[in-house]
């Protein structure tokens, strides 16, 4: 079976004349293209011809998945379990491109080098405002090195003896800060070079177990025609402003909705929510790009809402401000979703979640930080990567009903970086197993006291929920 799978592999990777080496990412050159693409195993053998397994690229092929490897036959130069690779992108204004390959199980020269779990993931976004590429979910779990533990450190290289070397996490990102604004990121796992002959392969071969670039350049618009101003109006006493009507549903908008209809430009506003007292949607390990405005054909309107926060499936949702929960069920589009409205007003819409905690009741007041559900794929993202499609309708667009709505890349990215508050205490929940079933709607996915009650901003919350 594994030969089968390695000579399938290798006609893949003939028929796509698929690069043996990843791009420099920094900064992508002026002909870059949006695109993604991704190698679960690669061997380059000077004057000979090598192996690869589950290369991809987007769009020829967006995904590979295999149940195990070995390299020869017995194993004895690389050996792994079930692994899969796959790769995604969107071009346009707003353009954005994922590229992922995993592998568990991992043993490199008859146990020199292994891992539990090898993960190498990039994300690359670009809009006519900014670029930028995240590889902050490439991780090595388990790592062993000639019989000792090693902390896999993003750059960390660590000797094989005299006949060779490791290198952990090895990553690339840049972006363009001028129009035709471009990111691209790159990641390689693991890269072993020999220095020395070793079973039979030759000094200077290459061995590459988890590989992923992404790059994402977005193309110009048509330039917007000028307005006219408007004539200075008498000042008027300003009314009483009405409680915010909740934000419609995308199932009810209307205007655009049909695919190959008319497609509306998406607002190019910026709202200032308060000063501080907001947290980051999704807790842990995430990656996002710039996607708004880009086209969505099956949405009102048809282009792109919000943002797809992409994380690990069951990661913790989190309330991102003071307020109440509302419209709390399932849609055929957004999947498992909710809307939490602040107090002043504005609104956020999650979606396309696994499942939600208890807190998730019509009407419930949450804090900012507390638990409300969890990251899936359900509605119209099932059978893609596990995301968050996270939406921010501001209380005085309330108005323009669905399309009141504002790009969420520039305020998640300072809630990211903690510019309003930030987490004193915790421990990242994650499910401990890959592939484990998430538990359906209203299930609590803890095995002991539930954390959905509690704030993840309270110091030791977390700790104390986790702990026997």
């Amino acid at each position: 079976m594994t030969r089968v799978v390695a000579r399938v592999a290798l006609a893949l990777v003939a028929a796509l004349g698929l690069p043996a080496t990843l791009a420099a990412a920094s900064p992508p050159p002026a002909s870059a293209i949006t695109g993604a693409s991704a190698t679960i195993v690669r061997v380059n053998v000077p004057g000979r011809e090598g192996v690869e397994l589950g290369a991809v690229r987007w769009p020829t092929s967006p995904s590979v998945e295999v149940q195990s490897f070995a390299y020869p036959a017995d194993g004895s130069i690389v050996s792994l379990g079930r692994s899969r690779a796959a790769v995604s992108a969107l071009s346009g204004e707003a353009s954005t491109a994922q590229a992922s390959a995993e592998a568990v199980v991992v043993s490199l020269f008859e146990g020199a080098v292994v891992a539990s779990r090898v993960s190498a993931a990039v994300s690359a976004g670009a809009s006519p405002r900014t670029a930028g590429a995240d590889l902050a979910r490439s991780e090595v779990q388990g790592l062993r090195v000639l019989g000792q533990d090693v902390a896999a450190t993003p750059g960390t290289t660590v000797r094989l003896g005299e006949w060779g070397s490791l290198t952990v996490l090895a990553q690339d990102a840049g972006a363009r800060a001028r129009a035709p604004f471009a990111a691209q990121g790159s990641t390689t796992a693991l890269r072993v070079l020999l220095a020395e002959p070793r079973q039979g392969l030759p000094a200077g071969t290459e061995i590459v177990v988890g590989s992923a670039e992404a790059t994402a350049v977005a193309e110009r618009g048509r330039p917007t025609p000028p307005t006219s101003p408007r004539p200075e109006s008498p000042p008027a006493e300003p009314p009483k402003r009405p409680t915010p009507p909740r934000a419609p549903e995308p199932e009810s908008a209307s205007a655009g909705a049909v695919p190959g209809g008319p497609v509306q430009v998406p607002p190019r506003v910026s709202a200032a929510l308060t000063e501080s007292g907001y947290v980051f949607p999704v807790y842990g390990p995430v990656s996002f790009g710039d996607s708004f405005g880009a086209p969505r054909p099956n949405v009102p309107g048809g282009w792109h809402h919000g943002e797809d926060i992409f994380a690990p499936s069951g990661a913790p949702v989190l309330a991102v401000a003071d307020g109440v929960l509302h419209t709390i069920g399932f849609t055929k589009i957004g999947g498992y979703r909710l809307w939490l409205r602040d107090r002043s007003g504005n609104e956020f819409y999650y979606a396309h979640l696994s499942a939600y905690s208890p807190l998730a009741v019509e009407g419930r007041e949450v804090k900012a930080g507390d638990v409300i559900g969890f990251v899936g794929d359900t509605g119209d993202a099932d059978g893609g990567l596990p995301h968050l499609h996270f939406e921010i309708h501001p209380a005085a667009m309330v108005g323009l009903g669905y399309d009141g709505v504002i790009a969420p890349y520039p305020i998640l990215l300072a809630w990211r970086r903690a510019q309003d508050i930030s987490f004193s205490a915790g421990r990242v929940y994650v499910p401990t197993s890959a592939g484990a079933d998430v538990p359906p709607p209203g299930a609590v996915l803890l095995l002991a006291d539930d954390i959905g009650p509690r704030s993840g901003l309270v110091p030791g919350a977390l700790e104390s929920a986790l702990s026997p």
